[in-house]
């Protein structure tokens, strides 16, 4: 590497060569070289432009763009349509830990493509264990109204969206007009209402 030139198995006349060494490895080299399993003269020969790449599990944000990236790769290689994403079927996928790196991305992209019914990914066309990830956690307003309407479906005798309806309304408009200072027309807007529904809505709940 020092002096670019090698020997052929059992030559004896040194080859020049103008070349550049590209190397990759997953293991610690520095553990391996204080370990005496790897040779310090070539590491250190080998060590002049080091660039660190994360494993996927540590890159979510990169997922969706290698995921569209080699899914085109696979249409062309497999002569098939360009198959879309699903949201869900993507946020499972940024969720996964990929223990088996590009190479286990790549893989799938190549399987989804041809067994994946229709032009888009969804959830469920994933593989079970990835699957796992679409779920979508609930908010914390979506587990208090849960907790809610099961202890008003104890006590009450019925009409939980009568009970329920007019206090969620009232939340929301509450809401939107602090976010609005109190200007009725963006408070409407913002609740996706006109003006005079906002107006109504708030006589019928006072």
């Amino acid at each position: 590497l020092a002096e670019g030139e090698f020997y052929r198995v059992g030559g004896q006349t040194p080859i020049q060569v103008d070349v550049r060494v590209i190397a990759a490895t997953h293991q610690d080299l520095q553990v391996r070289v204080a370990q005496g399993l790897f040779r310090e003269d070539l590491y250190h020969r080998l060590n002049v432009i080091r660039l660190p790449l994360p494993p996927l599990r540590e890159r979510a944000e990169d997922i969706p763009l290698l995921l569209r990236h080699y899914l085109r790769a696979a249409a062309r290689e497999l002569d098939v349509e360009v198959k879309a994403l699903a949201p869900q079927a993507e946020r499972a996928l940024a969720a996964y830990g990929w223990p088996g790196n590009v190479r286990e991305l790549v893989n799938l992209c190549r399987r989804l493509s041809v067994l994946a019914p229709g032009s888009e990914i969804r959830a469920e066309d994933l593989p079970q264990d990835i699957a796992a990830g679409a779920a979508i956690p609930q908010s914390e307003w979506q587990r208090s109204l849960a907790a809610w309407a099961e202890r008003a479906a104890v006590s009450s005798e019925g009409a939980l969206l009568d009970l329920a309806l007019p206090e969620f309304e009232r939340t929301l408009i509450r809401a939107a007009l602090k976010q609005t200072q109190g200007h009725r027309q963006e408070a409407a807007k913002l609740l996706g209402w006109g003006r005079n529904t906002l107006t109504r809505k708030l006589k019928e709940l006072s």
